[in-house]
């Protein structure tokens, strides 16, 4: 009996006989197109509430638009001017560094890193003490934004809560706001939004195997070396993902600030949403301000992306 024996397709693998069909490849499209019909409203609605802002943001930070004056109605392009007028203003540099500070500690250190604190301890907590703190911690995020500001203001300022609870203990406390106001206004986003990084993290630390900590318990770990290899690199990206939300919205502060300093003593508090905000409504340069806004949204975008490249999956 003779074995017929079929000789292997060129390339080693056995090709699909629908791969080269004519019209397949168009025939796939079609469907692609189909399946993404629904988003198209989505995709609309970001158009124009979302880049509709941004270009119009760009555009008029190119102009010499103003709330007063010629320039209020007679609208011209002056190119980067704004710009250009911008990187020379003294008040800008402070500005910037004032913004990073009052980012990497009230945001990327202090709510980070004491949101992640709290979860931890609460993990070994009863029910009681965990009820207690989450309940005193939610209620500053819970709050409107304008009342935490004023409760902060209050709490800071010369004569308020602060310094009558230093005088119990026979302390005369500095005036908050205008001794230390960058402390101040850290020291107040670090309480209005901590809650939100607890309770991510708590999220993510209740989606850790247990027994795997149990085996890094068994293998000798300490606690601190569980936490550090174990712990953190199993929700690094519940970190990262806290990181960027916390970044943009620490980066887009302005009522807090407004509230308990005014940007000041002098502009020892303002940070580029308060210097924006001054420029274009306090002093009418609608496009000088408009600048501002824009480089703090590339400042934004820049942060974002960064985060977000964190966040792909590891490709093995």
């Amino acid at each position: 009996m003779t074995t017929v024996t079929t000789p292997a397709p060129v390339g080693g693998a056995e090709r699909s006989p629908n791969r080269n069909r004519p019209g397949e490849k168009k025939r796939r499209t079609l469907v692609a197109l189909a399946r993404s019909a629904p988003l198209l409203p989505a995709v609309l609605l970001l158009a124009v509430f979302l880049f509709g802002p941004v270009v119009s943001s760009l555009y008029g930070s190119l102009t010499n638009a103003s709330l007063s004056g010629s320039t209020a109605t007679n609208v011209e392009f002056v190119g980067v001017k704004n710009y250009v007028d911008l990187f020379s203003d003294p008040d800008f540099p402070k500005a910037v560094l004032l913004t990073v500070v009052f980012l990497v500690a009230s945001a990327i250190l202090g709510q980070n890193v004491v949101g992640l604190g709290l979860s931890v301890l609460m993990q070994s907590a009863n029910g009681v003490v965990r009820g207690v703190v989450r309940t005193i911690v939610v209620t500053a995020w819970v709050l409107p934004e304008i009342v935490a500001s004023f409760a902060a203001y209050a709490f800071f300022h010369d004569g308020g809560t602060l310094n009558e609870m230093l005088g119990v203990f026979g302390i005369q406390g500095p005036n908050w706001l205008y001794t230390f106001p960058m402390f101040a206004v850290i020291l107040a986003n670090v309480w209005r939004g901590t809650a939100f990084s607890m309770l991510v993290y708590t999220a993510a630390l209740n989606d850790v195997p247990p027994e795997i900590t149990e085996a890094a318990e068994v293998d000798g770990a300490t606690g601190w070396q569980r936490f550090r290899l174990v712990t953190v690199p199993m929700i690094r990206r519940s970190i990262s993902t806290n990181l960027m939300l916390t970044t943009l919205q620490t980066l887009s502060v302005f009522a807090l600030i407004f509230v308990m300093t005014g940007g000041g003593p002098g502009t020892d508090s303002t940070t580029l949403p308060l210097l924006a905000y001054q420029e274009a409504f306090k002093f009418g340069e609608l496009g000088f301000g408009t600048a501002i806004a824009t480089i703090l949204l590339l400042v934004g975008a820049l942060f974002s992306v960064f985060y977000i490249r964190a966040l792909k999956p590891e490709v093995d």
